[in-house]
């Protein structure tokens, strides 16, 4: 089993192993950890194993053609959208922030482009209101595992068939930038609202109040006019002006501190007429 090479987390960047890496080690499953997929000597390991299909899954490298054509049946891949719509590394953010009504699951056939290859099968899921990236990220992972059991087994049954992807409604899904979670209160409410659900459970969303960063874990949409950053409520509900309509901050963690509640925050944080989120 391939893996991504352990990584810094955490407040003491300590070196990290993924869950698949620690799942797999438990039950007694190789796992390698290249830095890169271009050895000629990772190639070779992968082909003695004479594999029947390589299973690819939120890996976040692009395979090389030699290690595309290692197995018997390519390489199979578990895409968290709705082909040909958010190719690349970020599909399920880019789905919320977008205001998608629905995403899914695409089962794949790896080419040598970013998630260009024909698609086996496809499963729908409806967004909801509440969703964040975490609640999506979940049911996806289960549908996907679903979906490629079944792909898996059709496969092996000679029944299988792919389709290429149609050229129309193609999208890029890129990685989320740090720079990017920082709340524009230029824009609409609505997208920033999004915005907070696409960076939940983490990044999280971050907001600016006198110079210092807050994050926001949870928000809605309110009526409200004013400059956008302006505080248009403080009376234990937490109103900011936007582009278009307002923001009620209802989950906010100051730097350094815990997640509370808008009213909490504003018990210990007397805010005056006419302060301004940056």
């Amino acid at each position: 089993m391939l893996t991504q090479p352990d990584r810094p987390a955490g407040r003491g960047l300590r070196s990290t192993s993924s869950a698949v890496k620690s799942l797999a080690l438990e039950r007694g499953l190789q796992v390698l950890q290249p830095q890169n997929l271009r050895a000629d000597a990772l190639v070779e390991e992968l082909r003695a194993g004479r594999a029947d299909a390589v299973i690819v899954v939120a890996y976040g490298l692009l395979l090389p053609p030699p290690v595309l054509r290692v197995a018997r049946y390519g390489a199979i891949n578990v895409h968290a959208s709705l082909l040909p719509r958010w190719r690349g590394a970020a599909p399920i953010q880019r789905a919320l922030l977008g205001g998608d009504a629905e995403t899914g699951v695409s089962i794949m056939h790896l080419d040598e482009g970013l998630d260009t290859g024909p698609v086996f099968t496809q499963r729908r899921l409806a967004i909801g209101a509440d969703d964040d990236f975490g609640t999506l990220h979940d049911r996806l992972a289960a549908l996907g595992a679903d979906a490629l059991i079944e792909t898996l087994a059709d496969i092996a049954a000679g029944r299988a068939r792919s389709t290429p992807q149609p050229q129309a409604g193609a999208t890029y899904a890129p990685k989320i930038e740090k720079t990017e979670t920082r709340l524009n209160w230029q824009r609409p409410a609505v997208e920033l609202e999004r915005a907070v659900r696409a960076f939940r459970p983490a990044p999280g969303a971050l907001a600016q109040l006198d110079g210092q960063p807050i994050k926001v874990w949870r928000s809605r949409v309110v009526a409200g006019a004013g400059a956008p950053g302006s505080v248009l409520r403080s009376d234990g509900k937490l109103h900011i002006a936007c582009a278009c309509g307002a923001l009620a901050l209802e989950e906010l963690q100051p730097a350094g501190g815990r997640r509370m509640a808008s009213a909490e925050f504003l018990r210990g944080r007397r805010l005056a007429a006419g302060a301004r989120f940056e």
